[in-house]
């Protein structure tokens, strides 16, 4: 186990948490203390309590984010150019304008 210092609110915590999660705890922490900076002039005296709705507005966050619809799913890739298959119709082509020109001339 690990202890980590956290600063929300201004004042420090220090929890324990597993080893090598110190740094997501860290950006965890700074979570909870952009949602207090956000809050403002809302501050109440009582930092339990604006602990509490800090908490209370991520989980609503979190809340609306899983219930959210689902992206759609990726549009299907395009065909692949078949530059080959391409190349043998415009020679039909070709070569049915040039008879048509053949008979037209004669």
């Amino acid at each position: 186990m690990s202890d980590v210092t956290l600063k929300v609110g201004g004042r420090k915590y220090t929890v324990a948490c597993q080893d090598g999660q110190e740094a997501h705890i860290e950006r965890l922490a700074g979570m909870i203390d952009n949602k207090l900076s956000t809050m403002g002039a809302n501050l109440s005296s009582q930092e339990a309590k604006n602990l509490l709705f800090a908490a209370l507005l991520l989980a609503d966050e979190l809340d609306e984010a899983q219930s959210a619809p689902p992206p759609p799913p990726p549009s299907p890739a395009a065909p692949e150019f078949d530059s080959a298959r391409l190349a043998t119709q415009l020679e039909r082509i070709a070569s049915a304008l040039e008879n048509a020109a053949t008979t037209l001339e004669s």
